[in-house]
């Protein structure tokens, strides 16, 4: 919902424009002096719109508006006028910097109107919150399998998986379906985790440990979700450690973390006894690329709140713009298909969105998986794997980095038949 900043004496008026844009969808924010618009500017999001009167307790539209040009605001102003002749509305919007006017009398005519063609939907355009979003593979099947069983226990829990892939929401659902729901979650990323967490310079303790402990006390009967595991310090690992082995806090434990975490355990980059403290057991996200059948699900329920939160019609996606989005690795995972398809959903004039409306970048990463042939020994299986993913040897050929005449010899050197099968 789209905010507009109401500035003006009038308190007739101040009611009668609120009710107007109340009924319009949006959220009217009145004031009647400068020092009130002025905090209230400072809270402001993206996309709003101020509508200020001429004149105003303790101030002028002309003052609000220099105030907002030495602030380095940028919110459009719609002035309010009481029958200004032709010449003295051009040096309004001219010289004052007021994008437009409305007239004081026609205010039931003209507010909302004049708004609409400023205001900008308040809406983040590249944001997910902390909902689940169902799916259809197996794989997904699984993980609401593991969630529920988990839940039920008070173990500490690892949610692998590459970034974008919805972990954290995996772990909200397994505090949801615990016991420990009515007391508090604290989710803390591990790369910051002891530079946000308090410490009493007077305790003999580190600063780290302060820190660190503190997260315990205040989650006390509840849940800690610890975000990015692998980013945790060697200190701080110990402090961890140090904690659960000796103190036993009546806390649980649910991290997230990159596979490569497993790695670091070997080359003993991460303490394995904590490792194991927090891994009694876990559950594994596949990358989007993995489970492209979840492609056309996602997409839709992104389209279908797109549409709620904007109010306008559905748009819904061609035989070509889902071919489009199968192909691509989504190094980004679910969180990159999200910024695709909103940004597809702004753009597109029309109800449907077609390949050439989506805007995929190809300057990203190249996942660990890619496709692309460059060792002999896994080659076979990346061609049966890009045959699989794309259902074509056209569209294999496009995930492979090659031409269909390579690819075609490629088959012929590892006995792949048309059917993406090896011959005997």
């Amino acid at each position: 919902m789209c905010k507009i900043l109401i500035v003006d004496a009038s308190d007739s008026d101040r009611r009668l424009m609120s009710g107007l844009l109340t009924r319009a969808g949006y959220e009217p924010i009145i004031v009647e002096e400068m020092e009130a618009a002025k905090q209230e500017v400072m809270k402001l999001s993206p996309g709003a719109v101020i509508v200020s009167a001429m004149k105003f307790r303790g101030g002028t539209a002309r003052e609000l508006i220099n105030w907002l040009k030495d602030e380095g605001y940028k919110f459009p102003v719609l002035a309010v006028v009481d029958n200004l002749v032709p010449m003295e509305l051009i040096d309004v919007m001219c010289d004052w910097g007021a994008i437009n006017i409305i007239q004081r009398p026609a205010i039931d005519k003209q507010l909302v109107e004049m708004v609409d063609k400023y205001a900008r939907s308040e809406n983040v355009m590249f944001f997910l919150d902390n909902t689940l979003i169902r799916r259809k593979s197996a794989d997904f099947r699984g993980i609401e399998q593991s969630i529920e069983k988990i839940g039920a226990t008070n173990a500490n829990v690892i949610i692998f998986g590459e970034i974008g892939m919805g972990r954290e929401q995996v772990a909200r659902e397994i505090y949801e379906h615990s016991s420990r729901t009515q007391k508090p979650i604290i989710v803390i990323e591990a790369g910051g985790a002891p530079h946000i967490g308090k410490h009493d310079p007077k305790s003999d303790r580190s600063e780290t440990y302060n820190r660190i402990k503190g997260y315990f006390t205040n989650a006390d009967g509840g849940t800690i979700i610890l975000k990015n595991l692998e980013l945790l310090t060697f200190d701080k690992q110990s402090v961890l450690l140090h904690i659960l082995e000796t103190e036993h806090p009546n806390v649980r434990i649910i991290c997230t973390a990159d596979p490569h975490i497993l790695q670091m355990v070997k080359d003993k980059e991460f303490r394995a006894n904590l490792f194991y403290l927090l891994r009694a057991t876990d559950i594994r996200i596949l990358p989007l690329r993995d489970v492209t059948e979840d492609i056309p699900g996602l997409a839709d329920f992104f389209l279908t709140r797109h549409a709620k939160d904007n109010d306008e019609p559905k748009k819904h996606l061609d035989s070509s713009a889902l071919k489009a989005l199968k192909l691509h690795p989504w190094p980004g995972n679910i969180r990159e298909l999200h910024n695709v398809i909103i940004l597809a959903a702004y753009s597109t004039e029309g109800d449907t969105i077609s390949e050439s409306d989506l805007d995929i970048s190809e300057s990203a990463p190249t996942p660990e998986t890619s496709l692309l042939l460059k060792d002999p020994d896994k080659d076979r299986d990346r061609i049966i794997e890009a045959y699989r993913r794309g259902g074509s040897w056209t569209a294999a050929a496009k995930l492979l980095g090659i031409s269909e005449r390579a690819l075609l010899e490629q088959r012929k050197r590892h006995g792949i038949n048309k059917k993406g099968q090896v011959e005997s």
